[in-house]
């Protein structure tokens, strides 16, 4: 039954395809993967972020100031807020330490993040692809790295233009603050502006990040069903994290593995629509077939009977056989 729908309907054959594609690549064990090296990566954004923050407390005493003030608001015991003032202080001096094992082992877990995710990409292409050195792996891999970074940059810079405070305020200025139907308007169009970025970004990751090469344009189908998904995810993820949220118990695990959840099905999402990319039949003229199994040739050898040692064993049998029939004779 299944088979008649896909001869029937050309849309439902392309998706049970790009299914049945992600399900033998082992695309849940690539999204694993990513899930894992992207929370790994994680730690060493977070040392940069801390020394970045040291670096702009230090340079705004008014600031540091007043988290301190609220630090010892909280906190009512002098010793303790004493040894916590301490150490917001010893944590602002080692900023640059910090910062320096910050980017280093940010780079190295970029890499190799990087190098997972290309890696589960390609997979769903089930296609060869040249094989490099280890050094132009890693610089091909740090060019994805630097090109994704800028696509979330300039994606990022989009959507905060789409729903920056400041289009109000210009709209107040205007006197079109209060126009019946004007906040509709931009909240349409800051969606609007958001579904354009991620599809943008998608585009980027399922068109680039792949060791194999194809146009853009025929990724743009893939990148907008990502995008349109990613939008779904980020919404249910948003409503479950708040509901997650009430509890204490929530609140102390909730935000992990909400990252976790997160990171691991936006991965399967992209995976899939890698793999619908790849069974596109647009795109098979970019697959490279696998080199067939080398054939093995094993010789065999026959060898022919001589045919005087054959007439050398009969005449052998013979004799032996005259020879048992005369002393046979002899006994009766």
């Amino acid at each position: 039954m299944l088979q008649r729908y896909r001869d029937k309907w050309p849309w439902f054959d392309h998706i049970v395809s790009a299914a049945l594609r992600y399900q033998d690549k082992k695309g849940d064990y690539f999204g694993a993967g990513i899930t894992y090296f992207s929370v790994f990566a994680l730690f060493p954004l977070m040392m940069v972020a801390f020394a970045i923050g040291g670096y702009v407390l230090i340079n705004d005493a008014d600031l540091l100031a007043e988290i301190k003030d609220q630090i010892n608001s909280v906190i009512s015991d002098d010793s303790l807020r004493k040894s916590v003032s301490d150490l917001v202080d010893q944590a602002i001096a080692s900023r640059g330490t910090v910062g320096i094992v910050g980017l280093a082992g940010g780079l190295w877990a970029g890499l190799g993040w990087m190098a997972n995710v290309r890696a589960g990409l390609t997979e769903m292409w089930d296609s060869e692809v040249p094989e490099q050195n280890f050094v132009m792996t890693k610089v091909a891999d740090l060019g994805a790295l630097a090109g994704l970074f800028v696509a979330i940059v300039a994606c990022t810079a989009l959507m905060a233009a789409g729903s920056s405070p400041l289009t109000g305020k210009l709209l107040d200025a205007a006197g079109l603050g209060h126009a019946p139907g004007l906040h509709f308007v931009i909240t349409c169009a800051t969606l609007v502006v958001t579904l354009l970025a991620m599809w943008v970004l998608w585009t980027f990751v399922i068109a680039r990040l792949p060791r194999v090469q194809f146009p853009w344009r025929n990724a743009a189908r893939a990148g907008l069903m990502t995008a349109i998904a990613f939008m779904i995810l980020v919404q249910l993820a948003t409503v479950l994290l708040g509901a997650t949220m009430r509890s204490p118990a929530g609140a102390t695990f909730g935000p992990i593995l909400g990252i976790m959840l997160f990171i691991y099905f936006t991965a399967r999402i992209v995976l899939f629509a890698t793999a619908w990319a790849a069974t596109d039949p647009r795109n098979q003229r970019y697959v490279i077939p696998a080199a067939p199994e080398p054939v093995v040739i094993s010789p065999v050898v026959r060898s022919e009977p001589d045919a005087g040692r054959t007439a050398l064993a009969g005449a052998a049998g013979l004799v032996a056989g005259l020879g048992l029939g005369s002393l046979l004779r002899r006994k009766r």
